[in-house]
């Protein structure tokens, strides 16, 4: 499953690049994804709304495994 998150998360990152951020697979187990977001993002005060809103709800429709998507 890790491998077909992070085929998810290429697609997602040219959004967050362009904002100046970026995010990172830290862990993948049972169905809970841990990330963390860097750069801009680690410090945006939008940044949960962007992990849920849009991270976690894209993981979700493209991988029916993924539970949760939590920060680290």
């Amino acid at each position: 499953m890790r491998e077909r998150v992070e085929v998810v998360l290429a697609q997602i990152r040219p959004a967050l690049q362009a904002d100046g951020g970026d995010v990172e697979l830290v862990d993948v187990n049972e169905g809970v994804v841990k990330l963390k977001l860097k750069g801009a993002c680690a410090s945006c005060p939008v940044a949960t709304m962007t992990l849920r809103n849009g991270i976690e709800r894209m993981l979700k429709e493209q991988i029916p495994e993924v539970e949760e998507v939590v920060a680290v």
